[in-house]
């Protein structure tokens, strides 16, 4: 089941040996992870960025630089090419001078995963699988269901039977068989690992891995675009595998690399909420290993205890000059109604960890007034609208009588 795709091989993160593009995650020599390796000097930049303008509205305007390749059938619902919105009232409650939003909750699943199950399943289908499967908290859950729908191929999605009903009620609208383990999402993760090895089906985030995390780095490369080709001062990125943080970290260094744009110092910032913080503990403890935790947060999207690329997170934050912290889980619920109420995006709880730990390092002079930063939002926060029941009631309760309406406005 080899392909010849967009990437010359798998290389290992650790050790560097090189594998054929193959459906493997995990180096057979040193046990490392697998990620795919272009070949950065034969891509020129101001190419890459015609090609990107001429392209789709979706994430495979960066096709140079993802999975797949022009000779592989693409299963595309539209995925990326979100907006950069401008935050000018919250930078002003922040205080910052320049902050945009990139606003990944209106893919078509409403949720950055979109991204990533696009370039998963558009290389399990070239592989030749018969099914396409996943562990998810949720949002992975619908994005995996829909892209299978629309590849018309069976899918199996293994959840942690606490999951939000909304979730799972929309990946069984779209034809997906749901498993509901008793568990959490590190249970439920071990046994699809133990399944991906029994069945030929194609695990998006497991013996898929090395493609599916690729598909995160779009965000970096239209942050970039969508910026006039230049890169931000600081981000702050939600974590919970560490995967979408260092792939955006990873885009940003690919796009300097081929003279797409202007190399420069920027900072990668990552955000936890307390209640399953594995990486900002770590990161706080200056450790040199992320040690598991058991989740306990309303933001289930994030709720992984033993994230799969929590080391790797890390070291991206050093590496840039970035910060890792956690909010509780008061602030998650502070964090979605400020970016609500400020700019009118409603995100899920994942985002309210994202803005509540941009609070956070804003207040603690950590992102500077005058830094242009980006908060990443990753999904819509009508998927998790029940966090906000006992906190939020009607304003005014009145009869249909408009004198009784004047008198509640105390007119």
């Amino acid at each position: 089941m080899t392909l010849i795709t967009s990437p010359q091989a798998l290389e290992c993160r650790e050790c560097h040996r090189r594998y054929g593009v193959e459906p493997l995650s995990i180096c057979e020599e040193c046990f490392g992870p697998l990620e795919p390796a272009y070949d950065l000097d034969a891509v020129d930049g101001v190419e890459f960025r015609k090609h990107a303008e001429a392209g789709p509205t979706s994430l495979w305007r960066y096709e140079p630089l993802l999975p797949g390749g022009p000779d592989v059938e693409r299963v595309d619902l539209g995925a990326g090419f979100t907006p950069l919105r401008r935050a000018d009232n919250l930078a002003e409650v922040l205080g910052l001078e320049r902050l945009w939003i990139k606003d990944d909750s209106v893919n078509p699943s409403n949720s950055f995963k979109d991204r990533v199950v696009s370039v998963a399943t558009t290389m399990a289908r070239a592989f030749g699988f018969e099914a396409i499967s996943c562990a998810s908290t949720g949002n992975l859950a619908n994005a995996t269901g829909a892209h299978a729908a629309k590849a018309r191929m069976p899918a199996y999605v293994f959840v942690p039977e606490d999951l939000e009903r909304a979730k799972i009620l929309a990946t069984e609208a779209y034809g997906a068989k749901v498993v509901a383990v008793k568990g959490n999402y590190d249970d439920v993760n071990r046994l699809c690992s133990e399944v991906a090895d029994a069945l030929p089906w194609a695990f998006v985030n497991v013996n898929m891995r090395p493609y599916y995390a690729e598909g995160s780095k779009s965000l970096g490369f239209e942050t970039a675009e969508q910026l006039g080709w230049r890169l931000p001062d600081h981000c702050v990125v939600p974590i919970a595998s560490g995967a979408l943080m260092t792939k955006i970290h990873r885009a940003f260094r690919e796009l300097a690399a081929i003279g797409a744009v202007e190399d420069k110092p920027y900072r990668v910032s990552g955000a936890q909420a307390e209640g399953c913080a594995p990486v900002a503990q770590a990161f706080r403890e200056n450790a040199t290993e992320v040690r598991p935790v058991k989740p306990d947060t309303i933001a289930k999207s994030l709720a992984i205890g033993n994230p799969a690329d929590g080391w790797y997170a890390i070291q991206t934050a050093r590496a840039t000059g970035g910060e890792i912290d956690a909010c509780t889980e008061a602030e998650v619920i502070e964090g979605l109604r400020l970016l609500a109420e400020t700019e009118g995006v409603f995100t899920e709880t994942a985002g309210g960890v994202t803005i509540a730990v941009l609070k956070r390092l804003a207040e603690r002079g950590v992102i500077r007034r005058d830094e242009e930063t980006v908060a990443y939002v990753t999904g819509n926060g009508y998927k998790t609208v029940e966090a906000l029941e006992g906190t939020l009631e009607a304003t005014y309760h009145v009869a249909p009588d408009l004198d009784e309406f004047l008198a509640a406005l105390g007119r």
